[in-house]
């Protein structure tokens, strides 16, 4: 593979097709949380574009070094990504129907803590190690290059969904909560269903 102009727009594409997971669960978040400052909001883009770096490179690793192992576990990844979805997705919904928002300062009473967010960088990017057989013929410095591309798109894209969720949040209320945890438990199912039978 050379450096042309070609490597750089399908790095740019492989962002944006990768990045969409991380896009919805951004709204997602922004939804449950409307009242996000801009520093967090670019702290959660940051940690989905670094596993959206992260893994790529990972795959590129494994396929170069225990590539018969990866392809085994490349068929869980789907299941890996709906668990963790559903489970996230599902306390969403169950703590929008069971929590009295209106209490609350806010309109909502969930909060992403650090732990839900790691776990959702995990979801949102696992299905990006089958990058690394998309870029197994790229040199060491090439992979490396494209998954700071992927990184970077992600991040803008991320931003923009946690400003779309962070407006939208702000009108719909304590229903933005119930609409964020659907939205997740759909992106997890979509995955699966993506992985499993296409």
């Amino acid at each position: 593979m050379e450096w042309n102009l070609i490597f750089f727009v399908n790095s740019v594409l492989l962002g944006v097709g990768l990045a969409m997971d991380a896009f919805s669960v951004s709204i997602a978040n922004a939804l449950s949380e409307s009242s996000m400052k801009k520093s967090r909001m670019c702290f959660i883009a940051g940690v989905y574009a670094f596993f959206q770096f992260a893994m790529p490179m990972i795959g590129w690793i494994c396929v170069h070094t225990i590539v018969e192992y990866f392809s085994k576990f490349e068929v869980l990844i789907p299941w890996i990504a709906l668990a963790l979805l559903l489970w996230i997705g599902g306390k969403m919904i169950w703590e929008a129907v069971h929590c009295d928002c209106e209490n609350e300062e806010s309109n909502n009473c969930v909060k992403l803590t650090f732990a839900t967010l790691m776990i959702q960088g995990v979801a949102t990017s696992i299905d990006a190690l089958s990058v690394g057989f998309t870029i197994a013929d790229y040199g060491f410095l090439m992979a490396l290059v494209a998954s700071l591309i992927i990184a970077g798109v992600t991040f803008v894209i991320c931003m923009t969904g946690l400003l779309i969720g962070k407006k939208a949040g702000d009108k719909l209320g304590a229903k933005a909560t119930l609409f964020g945890g659907l939205i997740l438990v759909g992106i997890g199912i979509e995955i699966f269903v993506k992985g499993v039978f296409f």
